[in-house]
């Protein structure tokens, strides 16, 4: 690794030494070295109890799909709205999500607006795609499996998926804000969305990352 590049010849063999000692010995003394260069420690969700409202500017609903049975396709939504409440005990938290379809961007004008048809999501009927949690369970350090309904033109379908606490911190007004990341992945077919499904020419799995920013109310 480069951070080690300025140690003299001797100090090199000698660390090497050590760390190779260390894991013939049990000890994991040279993983544990290397785990602490690579890996930053994890974000602490100490003291991001409360409201939090999603902020549409900085949240983002991102999803690829298999195109031709060979390259993926990618996209987003922008401008999802909602909010996030984190307790004390995970019991009392929740999640709710509101994604406007129309908002869909996938780099090509021709596409959104054959996305947005009848042929896919429907947008004038169904405008919008909702999550809304109905249980939280902790899932390790600052990860929750959060259970709920996810509904998407009209349809309603339970999913479970595991959220990310990213970190925390203070906004541009100093007030508390917190990050979030969930993936997920889920088959458009269940919601009546099978266009090109049969053809193969477009995969029916969507993988879904769905990146929050909420502002504590």
């Amino acid at each position: 690794m480069q951070r080690f590049s300025i140690l003299s010849s001797r100090s090199a063999r000698a660390f090497v030494s050590v760390a190779g000692l260390a894991i013939v010995g049990g000890l994991g003394l040279g993983a544990a070295v290397f785990a602490t260069a690579d890996r930053p420690a994890p974000a602490k969700a100490a003291g991001a109890e409360g409201v939090f409202e999603l902020d549409p500017v900085h949240c983002h609903v991102l999803f690829e799909i298999k195109h031709l049975g060979t390259s993926k396709s990618y996209g987003m939504f922008h401008q999802p709205t909602g909010t996030i409440t984190l307790a004390t005990d995970p019991a009392g938290s929740s999640l709710n999500v509101t994604v406007p379809v129309e908002k869909i961007d996938t780099g090509n004008d021709k596409r959104d607006q054959h996305l947005r048809s009848a042929d896919f999501f429907a947008a004038k009927e169904f405008p919008n795609a909702t999550f809304v949690s109905k249980s939280f369970k902790s899932a390790g350090e600052n990860v929750f499996e959060v259970s709920g309904d996810f509904t998407l033109r009209g349809v309603t379908k339970p999913i479970t998926a595991k959220l990310e606490v990213l970190g925390t911190g203070k906004g541009m007004k100093g007030e508390a804000i917190i990050g979030t990341e969930t993936k997920l992945t889920i088959k458009r077919s269940e919601f009546g969305m099978t266009t090109y499904v049969k053809e193969g020419a477009l995969g029916d799995d969507v993988t879904l990352t769905i990146a929050l920013e909420g502002h504590k109310k």
